[in-house]
C-alpha cells in the first residue's frame, strides 16, 4: 500500500477549508466516515496515495436526534449505534433493519448509514430505505449549505452527487404521520453477511379507516442506482393495501427494475423477486401501521 496523509478536523468549518486547501494543491481527498468498503478499496483496486479526511470527530456527523420534525441522522453514526436506539426504531423500523443487514457484527461497529449511501452500490441496503422514507442529504462544501433527494444523491455504480470539496453531514427525514410505519426487505443468496439480489423499501401511511393515504415504494440491486418507484406507491394509495392492491404495487415494481443477469441471478428472476418483496415489505408497513406485529 502506498503512503496516505490523513487529517481529522472538528468542525465543519474546518473540513470544509481543508478540502479546499487540498483541492487547490490539486491533492486527491478522500471522506473517511465509517471506512469498513475504503480499507478494501486500497487494499485491493485503488492503491493510489491521496489525503484521508475522517469526518468522525465533528458533532454534526455523529449525532442522532430524533424530534417532533423528524430525524436528523449524521452521516458517520455506526450501524451498532442507530440500532441501540429503540426511539428509532420505533419509527424507523425498516431503516434499522436496513442498517443492520450491512456486514457483521464487528463491521457495524464501523460501518454508517452515510457511508452505506456514498459508497454508491446499486445493492446498498440503506439506500432504498432511505427513498422510501423520503430522506434528504444535507451537503456542506465550498459552496455552502444545500440538501438533495437520496434518489436524486445516487448517479450510477459507485458514483455520487457530491461536488468537489463537498461531503455529507447528514441525513434528514421527514417526522413520521400517525399510523405510518415502513419495512425493508432483500433476498440474498446465503442466510446472512451477503449483497442483495433485489432489495425493497416501503412507507405507508393509512387514515383512521385504514385506507392508504400516502406511500413511498424503492427498489435496489435491480438497476445502476435504488429506483423510486412512483407507479407502485400509486397502486396502494386509495386502497386497504389487500392482496389485490399489493399486487399491483408489486407488478409496478418488476417493471420498472431494470436488472443485469449474472451469476447470482437472471434479470428475469429478479424482476419476479423484487415484486415479491415490494408486495411482502407492503404488507409488513401496513400491520406496522395497524399496530400489529410483523
Amino acid at each position: 500500500m502506498d503512503s496516505f496523509a490523513f487529517q481529522a478536523p472538528t468542525s465543519l468549518d474546518a473540513a470544509v477549508a481543508l478540502l479546499a486547501e487540498q483541492r487547490q494543491a490539486s491533492v486527491r481527498t478522500q471522506i473517511l466516515a465509517g471506512g469498513t468498503d475504503m480499507i478494501v478499496q486500497m487494499r485491493s483496486v485503488d492503491r493510489a496515495p491521496r489525503m484521508i479526511v475522517d469526518i468522525k470527530r465533528i458533532p454534526e456527523t455523529r449525532s442522532i436526534q430524533l424530534g417532533e420534525d423528524g430525524l436528523i441522522l449524521g452521516s458517520a453514526v455506526a450501524g451498532a449505534e442507530l440500532s441501540a436506539r429503540d426511539d428509532v426504531a420505533a419509527i424507523y423500523p425498516g431503516l434499522v433493519e436496513a442498517a443492520d443487514l450491512i456486514g457483521s457484527t464487528q463491521i457495524q461497529g464501523r460501518a454508517s448509514v452515510g457511508g452505506n449511501l456514498c459508497n454508491a452500490s446499486p445493492a446498498g441496503d440503506t439506500i432504498p430505505a432511505l427513498i422510501a422514507n423520503s430522506a434528504i442529504c444535507q451537503i456542506a462544501g465550498p459552496g455552502g449549505w444545500r440538501e438533495l433527494a437520496v434518489e436524486d444523491f445516487v448517479v450510477g455504480v459507485g458514483r455520487n452527487a457530491l461536488e468537489p470539496g463537498e461531503f455529507l453531514v447528514a441525513l434528514r427525514l421527514p417526522a413520521a404521520q400517525p399510523r405510518s410505519a415502513d419495512a425493508y426487505l432483500r433476498f440474498i443468496p446465503r442466510t446472512e453477511m451477503d449483497i442483495a439480489v433485489a432489495s425493497a423499501g416501503v412507507r405507508v401511511a393509512l387514515d383512521e379507516n385504514g385506507v392508504c393515504t400516502a406511500a413511498r415504494v424503492a427498489i435496489g440491486a435491480v438497476a445502476v442506482t435504488a429506483l423510486l418507484v412512483p407507479e407502485a406507491a400509486e397502486a396502494l394509495i386509495g386502497t386497504r393495501l389487500d392482496d389485490a392492491a399489493c399486487a399491483a404495487a408489486a407488478a409496478a415494481s418488476s417493471a420498472a427494475a431494470r436488472p443485469i443477469s449474472d451469476k447470482r441471478g437472471t434479470e428475469t428472476y429478479r424482476r419476479q423477486v423484487v415484486g415479491v418483496l415490494t408486495r411482502r415489505a407492503a404488507v409488513i408497513a401496513r400491520d406496522r401501521a395497524l399496530g400489529g406485529q410483523a
